[in-house]
């Protein structure tokens, strides 16, 4: 696909390229073969659901990098990456989920004729693309190659957001805007969960203007009740029931990138210990988004919030976020920083984060959450604008 058909210019594919070459020169990594498909995307800006199957971009320390996959994607490959065509290889369908023969074979042949049989070739062993199986099947394809792990070289690339992404995050911010606010609209005791989810899939779908929606990488989150004691509950056909408190914890998507956002409501009056526990909680949050400035670190952030919510007797065990921006299915984050009390990252201008900090207690719990922007100077800036409290629907 022509450059100037891309979603980003020229420029900003260069930058990213030219940083993650810094970091393979550091590591000593001759060629990486990236698997984890948002890091494809970052490097080439291809787009597909084909993650299911064998894939990668070759990325070597000079000249572009090459889209490798099945041969039915190479298309998709033509149609969403900035390279030309040379720049776009492929292995027969005969290796699709083969019990004799596997992709990592055609790699590997790819590889030798590329002179990089006998390098330091970086690879992603912690992805959930490539599997025990590939790195076996490559390395015994490759028996004279050094291979070195690059989980998460390029994540870390991606954990500086330029303008052009950070304009792609605040469309997602807004569609994630618009789906808690339809749930707050419309949600009401006696309304099937389900039947709540799909308002809620067509409103993050349809988007605002020309920023539709994109498929987020978590589907919506819905716990009610007993069930909202677990963070990764999804929906059911059972009724919203009054007495039982509801988080809605989902992202707008836009070309990939997201701005994740929960808030959640409460059918009927709140019993006292939820109501405190909201208040504290979203002082932690204001707390937390006050250190959140360039300069501190991502702990700083999660002790502010803990001497909140410690107030009211709440000690969290759990991490309070983590890096955020462009993803792929099963998971938004980024796999690099987290906000939690051991993490001494320091924050930098242009890192973004999904500041949530949840609340899942023995037979109840509630979210509400942020993502946040790592400004010059000052606060962090939130990109969504819906306000923080507890809703309440009597």
């Amino acid at each position: 696909m022509p450059i100037e058909n891309a979603h980003f210019t020229q420029g900003e594919f260069d930058r990213r390229i030219a940083q993650t070459r810094a970091a393979m020169e550091a590591m000593g990594i001759d060629v990486l073969f990236l698997t984890n498909p948002s890091n494809m995307n970052y490097i080439t800006g291809y787009d597909g659901w084909s993650f299911y199957v064998h894939q990668g971009v070759i990325l070597p320390l000079d000249g572009k990098p090459i889209w490798w996959g099945r041969l039915q994607d190479a298309n998709g490959a033509r149609r969403t990456v900035w390279m030309d065509d040379d720049e776009i290889i492929y292995y027969a369908d005969r290796y699709i989920q083969a019990p004799d023969i596997h992709p990592m074979e055609d790699l590997a042949s790819h590889l030798r004729i590329m002179g990089y049989g006998d390098k330091r070739i970086g690879v992603e062993m912690e992805t959930y693309f490539f599997t025990a199986r590939a790195f076996a099947v490559l390395a015994e394809g490759l028996p004279e190659a050094d291979f070195i792990d690059a989980s998460t070289l390029v994540n870390w690339v991606r954990l500086r957001k330029s303008d052009e992404e950070l304009a792609f995050m605040r469309r997602a911010a807004r569609i994630s805007e618009l789906v808690i606010g339809k749930a707050v609209e419309i949600a009401e005791p006696g309304m099937l969960k389900h039947e709540l989810v799909g308002e809620l899939f067509k409103t993050s779908v349809h988007g605002e203007d020309d920023s539709w929606g994109d498929y987020p990488a978590i589907v919506p989150l819905l716990p009610s009740g007993a069930d909202a004691s677990a963070p990764h509950l999804t929906w059911n056909g059972e009724a919203l029931k009054k007495g039982e408190a509801t988080f809605i914890e989902q992202s707008g998507c836009y070309r990939r990138y997201h701005a994740p956002l929960s808030r959640t409501i409460f059918f009927g009056k709140p019993p006292k210990h939820m109501k405190d526990a909201s208040e504290a909680l979203t002082e932690g949050l204001n707390q937390g988004i006050e250190v959140a400035r360039a300069g501190n670190r991502a702990c700083d952030i999660a002790r502010a919030l803990d001497v909140e919510l410690l107030k009211v007797g709440i000690e969290r065990p759990n991490r309070a976020g983590y890096a955020v921006g462009l993803s792929y299915p099963p998971d938004w984050g980024e796999h690099t920083v987290s906000i939690r009390a051991f993490d001494e990252t320091v924050l930098e201008p242009g890192m973004t984060f999904h500041f949530m900090p949840g609340l899942w207690m023995d037979d109840w719990g509630l979210e509400t959450t942020e993502t946040i922007l790592i400004t010059e100077d000052g606060p962090a800036q939130t990109l969504c604008n819906v306000e923080r409290k507890l809703f309440v629907k009597d």
